[in-house]
């Protein structure tokens, strides 16, 4: 069964490696877990730095709002698609434009 690490844990790891006082190897001794480990927590944290300094929600909310309007702007379409098939179907079954 794997062990699971709690992301303190990951982050306390990833910020001894990042520090450079200690090879990888003796952090993982330290720490008890794999050298492999170690690395992929650093390169994680690494990675994810940037997102550390974006300005929380509004990112998030602009794109929770876009994502409604582009549903909402489908489902228009798709109405007015169906509005005018049903106005030609009508129009060839009675003769006349449909009063509305």
């Amino acid at each position: 069964m794997r062990k699971r690490y709690d992301k303190e844990f990951k982050a306390k790891v990833a910020i001894e490696a990042l520090r450079g006082e200690k090879t990888i190897q003796e952090i993982a001794i330290v720490f008890g877990v794999h050298p492999n480990l170690v690395t992929n927590w650093k390169k994680q944290l690494l990675d994810g730095a940037d997102e550390l300094f974006e300005k929380a929600g509004k990112d998030k909310d602009a794109e929770a709002a876009e994502r409604k309007q582009d549903v909402l702007y489908k489902q228009i379409g798709l109405l007015q698609v169906e509005n005018e098939f049903l106005k030609k179907k009508y129009r060839q079954l009675y003769g006349t434009e449909p009063k509305l």
